[in-house]
């Protein structure tokens, strides 16, 4: 089947659609589905963009509503993880996903689901270290500390995932798995986005929690997004168990602009007789019902149970009586019901409502998922649990300024900044050229806590990095990935003699070739007659880009208060 990939949506299905309708026009093929890698932006209303982690001036309706009110219809089967810029209190509705709109699917904090007899897995959010090991507790609405951490993926989501035993076909992050970099063009890459030369340089770019995925579920694709950026890499995993060892073709693309690598189209084989609908999968099922007890919405530190004589109980993989057990709760039906309904008001042209506040609720979908299962809504458990937690932490305070306590013990509530003090925060800063304001033009990173801030020429990933653990703490045990299927002195990876057979890039299925992309052709999308522009891009080559720093009053307020302390 034809399935499309696309990076970062940032909101824009309407000429994602469009794009892909060009397509199937063009080449004369038919899309059976869609994949978007993040940053979707379902947005509701004025009050979910209020849940978006964004700079306000890029707080934009975009076209979500009209699939969400009916308006539209997406005219593929979308399926979807969470990036870092989502309406989270909408995506927080479905912990185990949902449909977000007719035909537009949401994969939850972590799923895995079937299409055509084609297992697609996916782990929505990013990685960041000091939130790695909490509970979802965040609820809106968000404070400036939640409404980021409430992306960030969980050791919890990484657990349930390790417990797949069966083969997996495609895979989704939004970051990049930690080292994935070594097994494609590097040199390409670091060409392209030269602020990432250090973190490649000292392999601590990307995700470990992705790293260690990559390792177990070993899929035949994985998809990312993030850096804004086309990258294919081919990695050979090291043989398991006497089989012969297996082969993933990863694929990172660009978000929705004129001229950019955001689309490709990839043949992926189904297997006939195979349900048309989209399907739950049994074991995925059986091990969320069994690792059920195990969440807990606390912002305190978990960690996973392990065979080490202290837990009863640490292999939570499904066994064939289990799967039975989740086919037998569906009645031998496995086809996902297209049960999306509203839960919020839409948001209306006509009638725009800018004051609005973010609204929450439950979600019928979730509601029917848990009951049938016997699963928990985490999300309706953490707004149970909030203003207990509040009233809870404000009573730890109160204790703590009677107690001297120790400077070295880890703060297991949400009121540590110290993955704020760094003025290096990839998560929280465009790593786009098109994003600088020209007025900040100039401004340099030895300007201290100025509103801009390039990338630091010093160590990268002090004091706990928000785009990874620091090098300090990490190099010891970073998880060590087989060696490259190319020798480091390769200019192209991929152009060895088991090249990554993909189709060509940014929506196109022609053949040629290029030696910058290693035997891909740079085809370019339909230019956009939206009017927007990629202006500024060109006063930035040559040197690195300036990157925008969002969220200044956060990080300005958090280093006052350290800076107080």
């Amino acid at each position: 089947m034809k399935v499309a990939v696309e990076g970062c949506c940032h909101g824009e299905l309407d000429k994602i659609y469009e794009s892909i309708s060009y397509l199937e026009n063009k080449e004369g093929v038919k899309v059976d589905l869609l994949l978007c890698c993040g940053d979707f932006q379902a947005v509701r209303n004025e009050g979910d963009m209020k849940c978006m982690a964004v700079p306000a001036k890029y707080r934009h309706m975009q076209t979500f509503y009209k699939y969400y009110s009916g308006e539209k219809k997406a005219p593929v089967l979308t399926i979807f993880i969470g990036g870092n810029h989502e309406a989270s209190n909408h995506l927080q509705e479905l912990p185990y996903g949902g449909w977000v709109a007719p035909n537009i699917y949401y994969l939850g904090y972590a799923g895995v689901v079937r299409f055509k007899g084609v297992r697609i897995g996916g782990l929505s959010g990013i990685f960041k270290s000091h939130d790695y090991k909490k509970g979802h507790y965040e609820f809106p609405p968000y404070s400036p500390e939640t409404l980021r951490s409430v992306y960030h993926i969980r050791n919890i989501d990484v657990f349930k995932l390790k417990q797949i035993k069966m083969p997996v076909d495609i895979f989704m992050t939004h970051d990049w798995p930690r080292g994935i970099y070594h097994y494609g063009n590097t040199n390409q890459l670091l060409r392209q986005k030269k602020f990432l030369r250090q973190e490649v340089e000292s392999g601590i770019l990307g995700s470990p929690a992705a790293a260690e995925l990559l390792d177990h579920l070993q899929p035949t694709y994985w998809f990312s997004a993030h850096l804004h950026v086309k990258f294919a890499a081919l990695m050979q995993h090291e043989a398991k168990n006497n089989a012969a060892p297996k082969i993933t073709k990863f694929l990172s693309l660009d978000k929705c602009l004129p001229h950019r690598d955001f689309l490709q189209i990839v043949e992926v084989a189904d297997r006939p007789g195979s349900s048309e609908h989209l399907e739950y999968d049994p074991e995925w099922l059986a091990i969320l019902k069994a690792t059920d007890s195990l969440q807990k919405p606390s912002c305190n530190f978990w960690n996973p149970p392990q065979d080490n004589a202290l837990h009863i109980r640490w292999d939570f993989s499904a066994s064939e009586e289990a799967m039975m057990e989740v086919v037998s709760d569906l009645s031998g039906d496995l086809c996902i019901p297209e049960n999306f309904s509203l839960t919020v008001p839409a948001y209306d042209p006509s009638h725009p409502q800018p004051n609005a506040h973010p609204s929450y609720s439950t979600n019928p979908q979730t509601t029917e998922l848990c009951a049938t299962f016997g699963l928990t809504d985490i999300y309706g458990l953490a707004g149970q649990s909030d203003q207990a937690y509040g009233e809870e932490r404000a009573t730890e305070e109160e204790e703590d300024e009677d107690s001297t306590g120790s400077v070295d013990e880890p703060s297991e509530y949400p009121t540590d900044t110290s993955g704020l003090s760094s003025s290096y925060n990839p998560d929280e800063i465009t790593i786009e050229e098109e994003w600088v304001e020209e007025e900040d033009e100039g401004v340099g990173c030895d300007e201290g806590k100025g509103t801009d801030a390039v990338v630091p020429d010093g160590q990268v990933g002090s004091q706990d990095s928000d785009r990874d653990s620091s090098p300090q703490r990490e190099t010891a045990n970073r998880l060590i990935l087989p060696p490259p299927c190319a020798t480091p002195e390769s200019e192209a990876p991929l152009c060895s003699s088991r090249p990554l057979c993909l189709p060509p890039p940014s929506a196109s299925l022609s053949q040629g070739s290029s030696e910058e992309e290693g035997g891909f052709t740079p085809a370019r999308v339909p230019k956009r007659t939206s009017g927007e522009t990629t202006q500024g891009s060109a006063s930035h080559t040559g040197g690195t880009p300036q990157i925008k720093r969002r969220n200044q009053s956060i990080y300005t307020a958090a280093e006052d208060e350290e800076s107080e302390g």
